[in-house]
């Protein structure tokens, strides 16, 4: 007898955390289910992956049913939404589904990863509809801090699903489409089952402010401004770059653009006719000449990137751009959670040098991308959701959104955490199953489990340093001089003034002597006792516990 057919709903990554976005729809029997992926994003090492460039969903779930998998859809092209899919895709090879500026972007990105090559795409456009094996989904216009981003009606024989990715409500976004309110209440007429809802602003009350309005107040704030004027933002963030190119113009300045990234998303942009109204810009070339008063210069590194180029300017690092006293640096962005600590040492810096900072703190320079509650209230009464499930954020921001939804009366609301497989249909919603979660890491050119890629020892490295002893003996077993160390990460002495690589030497010394010399012959023996010594006088007499390492050589 056959499963009964359900629908699905589990993330990989992207609930209960911020970024890493990976979910995957499922329809048909438990044993037999078909699965379509929405999302394929990358998140950034914190401290705890000392080391690592980017974080990845583990996808070992998929990877094993691939001949399921019928196809990827992507909601929009933020790094954590879209940034794994050079990773991954090679693995997956799945028919791949994105809007226009979205392939542009992965194209470019693409081409500068060694050995990725070329990752075929089907484009899309907002509005448009696919077909992967039982899921039909449409591509619905949204509004967000990026061109092209899309909500996503999934409909099964099971019934319809949004998938809201990242919104908000705005009529006046800048550039593209404004969110399809009139769509979205068709889809609602028509019956939505649940509803998987970003949640990054759930927090919040009222509406979020225009990418008008924003771009009203930088006009106002560079018109101010009598010397150069530095701005930083997303390079994705296409409105706030025309809205800051629109504002040079009225204040009758040139803009000259630093950052690959930068330069990647203003060439697909001009491809596509969002900036073709403006003035040309300028390469950092440009700046050494300019009078200050006619600079706005749009950079990268709003984050803290040590590698970005604010960071590289604040430092007096760079070798073409300077900023001094009475300079102007607008902060057009957020800091994202777990960068406050970068970005506050780069305001540092730029306050030592006496250049005047505006954030978001000081004028309406940057606005959100993401709906508050008045926004997420006003999308349940388009779609009248019959279910919803927060997504998007960390626990604080699912549960907001949850007690959102009972208050409002969607009764019919579960949070869900990476790996839950929650049925969305027939019936309540309920988690009914759980799939392997976990995440795996680019280290430098290797890909895989952080374990795999020394990070555990990283960790202890950065604790306590490493120690390393290397010892001679001859076939007799006897020692052939004294024993060598290497500390690296130590205290040069203990309390007392005494040097801690004599205390190991010693130690070392004392340990293989009392190995009768017979049993010296045993390498593997004579390094163990060394490496135990050396450890234990570094804990005796500094209360750490170092890598350490023992190395043996026969002669």
């Amino acid at each position: 007898m056959a499963g009964k057919e359900e629908l699905v709903f589990v993330a990989l990554g992207g609930l209960g955390e911020i970024g890493m976005n990976m979910a995957l729809y499922g329809y048909g029997p438990a044993r037999d289910r078909r699965w379509l992926m929405v999302d394929c994003g990358v998140t950034f090492a914190g401290p705890e992956l000392p080391g690592v460039d980017i974080v990845v969903p583990d996808t070992r779930f998929i990877e094993e049913n691939l001949d399921r998998l019928d196809g990827i859809v992507i909601t929009h092209a933020h790094e954590d939404h879209y940034g794994a899919i050079v990773h991954l895709w090679p693995k997956l090879k799945a028919p791949l589904y994105m809007t226009a500026f979205t392939a542009g972007l992965l194209e470019a990105k693409a081409s500068s990863e060694p050995g990725v090559g070329k990752i075929p795409v089907t484009v899309v456009k907002q509005g448009g509809r696919i077909n992967a094996g039982p899921f039909e989904v449409e591509f619905v216009a949204m509004s967000h801090s990026i061109p092209e981003p899309c909500a996503l009606a999934i409909r099964t024989p099971a019934g319809t699903v949004v998938h809201s990715g990242d919104w908000k409500i705005d009529p006046t976004p800048g550039v593209g489409k404004p969110i399809d309110t009139e769509r979205l209440a068709e889809i609602g007429r028509e019956g939505v089952q649940a509803l998987i809802c970003d949640s990054t602003n759930a927090v919040r009350d009222g509406v979020s402010p225009s990418e008008m309005d924003v771009a009203a107040d930088l006009t106002k704030v560079i018109r101010k401004a009598k010397r150069r004027v530095a701005v930083t933002t997303f390079a994705s963030n296409v409105a706030r770059i025309r809205s800051i190119a629109l504002a040079a113009k009225a204040a009758d300045r040139d803009v000259v653009v630093m950052g690959r990234s930068m330069h990647r998303a203003i060439e697909v942009s001009r491809e596509l006719g969002y900036l073709d109204d403006l003035p040309a810009f300028l390469s950092e070339d440009a700046y050494g000449y300019l009078p200050p008063e006619r600079v706005v210069l749009l950079l990268t590194g709003s984050q803290g990137e040590e590698r970005a180029a604010l960071a590289r300017i604040a430092s007096g690092d760079h070798r073409n751009v300077a900023l001094s006293k009475g300079d102007l640096v607008i902060f057009s962005s957020r800091t994202i959670p777990g960068n406050e600590k970068a970005v506050g040492a780069i305001l540092n810096k730029l306050a030592e040098a006496e250049v005047e900072i505006v954030t978001d703190r000081d004028a309406l320079v940057h606005v959100s991308g993401h709906p508050r509650r008045g926004e997420l209230t006003q999308l349940y009464d388009l779609l009248k959701p019959q279910g919803l499930i927060p997504a998007h954020g960390e626990a604080v921001h699912l549960k907001a959104h949850r007690d959102l939804a009972l208050q409002y009366g969607i009764k019919n609301t579960l949070i869900a955490r990476n790996g839950d497989v929650v049925r969305l249909a027939p019936g309540k919603l309920a988690v009914i199953d759980d799939l392997p979660t976990g995440i795996a890491v680019k280290d430098g050119l290797i890909f895989g489990d952080p374990e795999e890629t020394g990070v555990h020892e990283r960790r202890k490295l950065s604790f306590a340093g490493a120690i390393v002893v290397s010892v001679v003996i001859d076939a007799k077993g006897t020692v052939i001089g004294e024993p060598q160390a290497a500390l690296f990460g130590l205290p040069d002495v203990d309390e007392n003034g005494d040097d801690l690589e004599d205390i190991v030497i010693d130690e070392v010394v004392a340990a293989l002597d009392s190995i009768p010399k017979n049993r010296r012959k045993d390498a593997d023996l004579v390094a163990e006792a060394a490496r135990r010594a050396a450890r234990a006088a570094i804990r005796d007499c500094w209360g750490k516990k170092p890598l350490t390492e023992a190395l043996v050589v026969r002669v």
